[in-house]
């Protein structure tokens, strides 16, 4: 639910963003190796699209790293070169998956997708929990067959709020997971978005509030 887009052309890595967003992703984008390498180490991404041929740092060595490290992050790798050889030498560098420029964006998205899936943290296609169920792929919601017509953070919140089976999840994790890097922790953003989602969730209450720890469903 979380990526980082890292691409020197300006115009395709912010249309690309918008479209993950529209998708439902907190997405940030970042123009040069160095800044990916930054972003990267400051926060805990799902997947990192990553143009091979990067400014400053270069892709290869942006991946070279974060596989280095241990990272749980995926790496959709993205070039303009699409021959058998450069496929293969993009994951041998430790790339989860492979993208040749230019692309169909529906494909981007299910990829990135796909590679959220296999992450260190595995989700379902669909959770259920209290009568409420989550379709991850087709983005969609219900409670006791109620469809809730969720908004993109609202429908990240409450996946996160699934994820944790029963346990509590931090504001800060919340804003960590569902916001992009632009978010103000200080804007009561989270709070407000709860109080939402409870509003859409109906009676009875099902999020509870944890005083000082987070929140539970």
């Amino acid at each position: 639910m979380r990526v980082l887009v890292a691409e020197d052309e300006e115009i395709l890595a912010e249309l690309v963003a918008t479209g993950l967003r529209r998708a439902g992703f907190a997405v940030d984008t970042v123009y040069s190796g160095d800044a990916a390498q930054a972003y990267l180490g400051l926060h805990d991404y799902d997947v990192v699209v990553l143009d091979r041929d990067l400014p400053r740092v270069h892709g290869d060595d942006v991946a070279r790293g974060l596989v280095a490290s241990g990272s749980r992050t995926r790496i959709l790798m993205l070039t303009a070169a699409g021959s058998m050889e450069d496929r293969v030498a993009g994951l041998d560098l430790g790339a989860d998956d492979y993208l040749g420029k230019p692309f169909e964006f529906p494909e981007l998205v299910s990829r990135v997708r796909a590679l959220r899936r296999r992450s260190a943290r595995p989700v379902p296609p669909q959770l259920e929990r209290h009568g409420i169920r989550l379709d991850t792929v087709r983005r969609t919601a219900s409670r006791e067959g109620r469809e809730l017509d969720l908004s993109p953070k609202e429908f990240s919140v409450l996946q996160l709020l699934l994820e944790a089976d029963g346990g509590t999840v931090s504001a800060e994790e919340l804003l960590e997971r569902a916001w992009d890097a632009n978010a103000d922790p200080f804007t009561g953003a989270v709070r407000v978005c709860m109080s939402k989602l409870r509003g859409k969730l109906g009676e009875p209450a099902l999020i509870r509030t944890v005083q000082g720890v987070g929140y539970a469903l």
